[in-house]
């Protein structure tokens, strides 16, 4: 990228009220505006070429290189220093200097970006303050009047006992535009200059803890309630027999609107207001490095207008402009606040996804939602000045993370992705990846055969019996997908992807409501009136907020008994709200419906809110019953699940058991109660033993 500043940044660069320099990490300065001229007192020609060693002092200059190197080498994002600097005439003058790294079209640093302010009366008015003798008291205070009197810089003497003001200077009477009667005796809390009470804290606790502070960052009131960014440094001082705090207040209004100038220009479209390619490849490279830290992937999405050039020349560059403009409002309305939506240039724009799933197909099936949305937004008919015109778009898709990859990789990737997405009839979206694209093709079927099946109603209810001292007790009633072309598929294949598109909601009612049908039919039957039911209910279905009165209107219907529907709740869905919990299951509790605690030993379960649950039974999970005969801790965790049931009066049921010696272990350790293959699968209710 060339380091030529475009005519819209010349010409803002010439207004600006601060000085502007750019300048390599080595001191060398490429360019200046006339005010940074003006600065060090040099015609602006001779400041090019100059090095920031030959306008300083020693000291500062070594100073100023030791800090752009740290920037340069990402140890600081940026930088405020106070350095002198040597004017043409040998005179040194006081300037802050704040710094920033630009860097250019592949994301690398390019040069430093330098606002200089003077600062120079300031300095001088602290040094008097500061550094004069005692003896010298006459001459201090003569030298001090004429600089109170005559700095740019608003000054404020106040006494620290009580915050009364006893002198203001005239800059500050201005900046502030009070008269000097309602100034002095009054103090800043009585003036209301403060538009940001946090401001006025800041200050006091930097002179409590530091003895001051230096320009700070503040957001102040005038007299007529306009409310302006000021500079301001604080310290204690002694002023007529007294201690005071001395205050230097600028208004740096003009030059943090200078700063916002600039900063959109160096990294922001003009056209759009969305990040530029510059910004883009910072916030990509953060989130290389981010996902290496966290383990989440992100995606990077292509987007490419279709026919853009056509419709640009045939309706004149100020439609095509127009139409750049809606689209970038119409991306950035399908994305979250955390995510990046930039324009690359012309008719390309790319979004970064954050923070997606740390598992890459489920990562790539949140890209392909938010990909989905913008495609369709683009593909709605645009207003463009009373014409209607009507574009798509071609979208390539990369998930990227936990790799070494660079920015022009993972830009490469998505780029090549759009143009197979162009290859294959526009209007369209591809990954990178083919296994990815071929998992989230197979993801978008599921889900499309997923509602199917609950719209035609292809779900069964199995059973697998369990067993209490070699009785029938119950069972757990398991769903089962028929599906038309792949058979009987389980629910690990499909329940996952349930919970995530929210089809949990229809399916487990409709698990709920055959359950207690079947309840009730059982109990019709003198064999099978004390047959209990165990329903599966997910974290997002127990949490919804008609819950219990979903359950008690599926029993009201279907007659069925409460105490013989037993609902199943995971150790998982008590990280939080435990509190809401204990009171969902409290209600149904009091109606008669029965708790079981699965997975029992596998989550974070604390024995504080455990002992507060209204619960009948705690399972043993089956990867403890899986290992009890080889591995010592599973018969240890086993046998102190049992001793806690027992000793909470609870019901414990050993799930998964496929062996006798498995079986004969558990009851030597004192559980009777059980469920697995070496009873039976689950059935369909026609194979369904009921005696």
């Amino acid at each position: 990228m060339s380091d030529k500043p475009t005519l819209e940044s010349r010409s803002f660069l010439e207004q600006a009220t601060v000085g502007i320099v750019h300048a390599t990490p080595e001191g060398h300065i490429l360019r200046c505006n006339a005010e940074f001229a003006e600065i060090i007192g040099y015609p602006r020609e001779e400041v090019r070429g100059l090095m920031i060693q030959e306008i300083t002092p020693d000291e500062d200059g070594a100073q100023c290189l030791s800090s752009f190197q740290k920037l340069w080498t990402g140890a600081s994002d940026a930088l405020s220093l106070e350095i002198r600097l040597i004017r043409k005439d040998g005179t040194l003058t006081w300037a802050k200097l704040t710094v920033s790294l630009l860097r250019d079209r592949e994301g690398w640093p390019s040069h430093l970006l330098a606002h200089v302010e003077a600062i120079h009366d300031r300095k001088s008015l602290e040094g008097i303050q500061a550094a004069v003798p005692q003896d010298a008291a006459p001459a201090k205070e003569d030298r001090f009047r004429r600089l109170f009197e005559t700095s740019p810089d608003g000054v404020l003497i106040a006494r620290a006992e009580d915050g009364k003001i006893v002198e203001a200077n005239p800059a500050l009477l201005e900046i502030l535009q009070f008269s000097r009667d309602e100034t002095i005796g009054n103090t800043s809390l009585g003036l209301d200059i403060w538009a940001d009470e946090s401001d006025s804290l800041r200050v006091a606790e930097a002179l409590h803890e530091r003895g001051g502070g230096r320009d700070l960052e503040v957001r102040l009131r005038r007299k007529n309630g306009e409310v302006f960014w000021g500079q301001l440094s604080a310290s204690y001082a002694d002023f007529d027999g007294e201690s005071c705090v001395i205050s230097y207040i600028r208004d740096v209004s003009a030059a943090k609107a200078d700063e916002e100038k600039i900063r959109n220009l160096a990294f922001y479209d003009t056209l759009t207001g969305l990040p530029n390619r510059r910004l883009l490849w910072e916030r990509l490279r953060q989130a290389l490095i981010s996902s290496i830290r966290s383990g989440s992937k992100h995606a990077l999405l292509f987007v490419d207008l279709d026919g853009f050039k056509s419709l640009n020349d045939t309706l004149g560059h100020h439609i095509g402009d127009l139409l750049l403009q809606e689209t970038a409002r119409r991306i950035a309305g399908c994305v979250r606040e955390v995510d990046t939506v930039a324009r690359l240039g012309g008719d390309e724009f790319v979004i970064i996804l954050e923070d997606l799933s740390q598992i890459a197909e489920i990562a790539a099936a949140q890209a392909r939602t938010v990909g989905g949305k913008i495609l369709a937004a683009i593909d709605q008919p645009f207003l463009l000045e009373g014409r209607e015109c009507h574009t798509t778009s071609s979208m390539g898709i990369t998930v990227f993370g936990n790799q070494n990859e660079s920015t022009n990789e993972v830009l490469q990737q998505a780029d090549i992705a759009m143009y197979q997405a162009k290859a294959a009839g526009r209007n369209a979206m591809f990954f990178f990846a083919p296994a990815l694209q071929a998992s989230v093709n197979a993801r978008v079927a599921l889900e499309r055969d997923l509602r199917a099946a609950i719209r035609d109603n292809q779900f069964s209810l199995y059973y697998q019996p369990q067993l209490d001292r070699g009785l029938l007790t119950g069972a757990e009633a398991l769903i089962r997908w028929n599906h038309p072309t792949r058979g009987i598929v389980t629910p690990q294949d499909f329940v996952p992807l349930a919970e995530e598109t929210g089809l949990i909601f229809p399916m487990g009612s409709w698990v709920l409501e055959t359950a207690c049908l079947q309840i009730a039919a059982w109990a019709g039957r003198k064999e099978g009136a004390h047959l209990s039911v165990a329903v599966n209910v997910s974290a997002r279905e127990f949490r919804q907020p008609k819950f219990v009165d979903h359950v008690l209107s599926a029993l009201e219907r279907t007659g069925a008994n409460p105490e013989n529907l037993k609902i199943e709740l995971s150790e998982s869905m008590f990280g939080e709200n435990v509190e809401d919990v204990i009171t969902r299951m409290t209600k149904l509790k009091a109606h008669g419906v029965r708790f079981s605690l699965e997975d029992f030993g596998t989550g974070y379960s604390s024995m504080t809110y455990l002992k507060r649950l209204p619960l009948d039974q705690i399972k043993i999970d089956r990867t403890f019953v899986n290992d009890i005969l080889k591995d010592p801790i599973s018969g240890a965790v086993a046998q102190a699940i049992i001793s806690f049931g027992k000793a909470m009066g609870l019901s414990v049921i050993a799930e998964g058991v496929e062996t006798e010696e498995q079986r004969a272990f558990l009851a030597k350790l004192g559980c009777h109660s059980f469920q697995g293959y070496l009873f039976s699968h689950p059935l369909p209710l026609g194979e369904f033993y009921e005696g």
